[in-house]
């Protein structure tokens, strides 16, 4: 089992230096990977509540914003040599398909094959509408961008015509890397994310998950693969970031289910919370071994 870690940077917080310092000190720690969230914008009212705190806000710097993901991977890509780096997750029905399937790409090309794509559907109302979208209909848009982005990673000229996006004879390159593309990893608990994750997936991703609920979702993810026929394989990948709180026995539980990466939440980013917390992660590969 390889473990990662969970760092939404945030300005004013997340220098450019503390950045790329943070990247390098993962790598030698052994840490198999970086992953981050997505959002856009942030509003002061919002229609639901953040799903990953108490109050249902996202815990922000005063003054500050989270950093683009797009952006700040590459700038880590650039400052490492082996880690991976995971979208923990791309809000994939808010974003335009054909520059998102540009972006990750070229991440894919410029890191060396170092991406997953983890997706979502996202919980923010407002920021969905606020891109220009629909907030009901964001599962079956999810769908079609997935598979335009799909097609166009792996095709060398596609023609599409679905209910979002239309265009004919298009090329996008360069291809990804990795092969047959980039890995989609899906996240979410409702039944529509598992019947994604089982029709676009290489694997699942579960946030904030402790060792039961963990059980308790693979049950559900494996009943979506029976209804589709199939059944899950041992190179699915199951990645999960556990409860910040965590037992450092925990990870036995953990290995027990199958579960193929533990990504950890960093939690704050203040210079003296860092130096406390990315040790702690550090010794967990050991355990992890």
């Amino acid at each position: 089992m390889k473990v990662g870690v969970f760092a939404t940077f945030m300005s004013p917080l997340a220098t450019p230096q503390m950045i790329r310092d943070f990247g390098r000190r993962a790598e030698e720690a052994g840490l198999d990977s970086i992953w981050m969230g997505e959002h856009v914008a942030l509003f002061d009212k919002n229609t639901y509540g953040y799903p990953g705190s108490k109050d249902g806000r996202i815990p922000v710097p005063p003054g500050g914003g989270m950093l683009d993901v797009t952006a700040t991977f590459g700038f880590l890509a650039a400052a490492t040599r082996k880690l991976r780096f995971g979208t923990g997750v791309a809000l994939v029905p808010q974003r335009n398909p054909i520059y998102t399937a540009k972006e990750m790409c070229t991440l894919d090309w410029l890191s060396d094959g170092r991406l997953d794509f983890g997706i979502g559907v996202g919980w923010n109302k407002e920021e969905v509408e606020a891109c220009g979208y629909r907030w009901e209909d964001r599962g079956a848009r999810c769908d079609e961008f997935l598979e335009v982005m799909r097609r166009l990673w792996t095709e060398p000229v596609v023609d599409f015509s679905g209910k979002w996006v239309k265009f004919e004879t298009m090329r996008l390159d360069p291809k990804p890397i990795q092969k047959p593309h980039i890995p989609i990893i899906v996240g979410g608990y409702a039944d529509a994310a598992f019947r994604r994750a089982v029709q676009f997936g290489a694997g699942w991703y579960g946030f904030n998950l402790d060792v039961a609920r963990t059980k308790e979702m693979l049950t559900k993810l494996d009943a979506a693969f029976a209804k589709a026929g199939r059944k899950r394989e041992a190179s699915y990948q199951i990645i999960i970031t556990p409860p910040i709180s965590m037992p450092m026995d925990a990870m036995q539980g953990y290995a027990e289910l199958g579960v193929h990466r533990v990504v950890v939440n960093l939690g704050g980013q203040k210079p003296e919370q860092v130096d406390k917390r990315l040790p702690e992660i550090g010794s967990l590969v050991k355990r992890a071994a």
